[in-house]
């Protein structure tokens, strides 16, 4: 079952990381390419966006953390939020001294030991599932990296449990990608219906077409439509 999309939230549409949280361990990086080059060729390219660019400000995207470690993060967070969600990631850093566990600890827990966590059954195996790509090698942090958009998005597809939205989040916020646009992405949809004055949620194959001139930066117009929710009262 993939992941499924989560509302915004905060700059990065993510919440501020605890201190004992995945992402907290993760490694921030310098986005890839230049975000000011990114913000200005949306906003010459379409003139709504160039209005959402206005009103949002500078492009703030945050790259963090390893493939594997972001993964892992997923997985905990699929259909959770909030409090509930950083109590289970506590308690499953919990489980390995406070840190991430590598490929090898995790693929050896039974459901039994990630149920102390609150890490459900369905989960626990999908967990596995990723643990064991990495271990046996089918899967590395490196491999990853140096794929393609579309050849990383079907090695981390092997995966059980990881769906494609999952896999646009990784190109997006850990792999830094610039050209990332999420179809199946909810808050992005609802926010394109709103922004371009659509009757219903945009189609994949409408959402390609609105986001045509936005190449080769189709990440940081994302990014805009997700901030673009924060700042709309109703």
């Amino acid at each position: 079952m993939p992941a499924k999309p989560a509302k915004p939230a905060a700059k990065n549409r993510t919440d501020a990381a605890p201190p004992t949280s995945v992402r907290a361990r993760m490694r921030q990086r310098p986005l890839p390419y230049d975000a000011n080059v990114a913000r200005r060729h949306i906003g010459k390219a379409d003139p709504i966006m160039k209005q959402i660019v206005k009103s949002v400000g500078p492009y703030e995207l945050e790259i963090r953390g390893a493939p594997y470690e972001s993964l892992i993060r997923a997985i905990l967070y699929q259909q959770l939020a909030g409090p509930a969600a950083a109590a289970i990631e506590r308690r499953f850093l919990g489980l390995f001294g406070d840190r991430i566990p590598q490929s090898h600890e995790l693929a050896v827990m039974t459901d039994e030991q990630l149920r102390t966590a609150g890490v459900s059954r369905q989960k626990a195996g999908y967990m596995r599932s990723l643990a064991e790509h990495f271990d046996n090698g089918v899967l590395s942090d490196k491999h990853i990296r140096r794929a393609s958009d579309d050849d990383a998005i079907e090695l981390v597809t092997q995966v059980k449990g990881i769906g494609r939205w999952t896999a646009d989040m990784l190109l997006l916020f850990c792999l830094g990608r610039p050209d990332v646009l999420p179809v199946g992405d909810l808050g992005g949809r609802s926010s394109m219906r709103d922004a371009y004055g659509l009757e219903d949620l945009p189609s994949p194959v409408q959402m390609e077409e609105i986001a045509e001139p936005w190449r080769p930066y189709r990440s940081a117009a994302t990014w805009y439509l997700w901030r673009r929710t924060d700042l709309v009262t109703m």
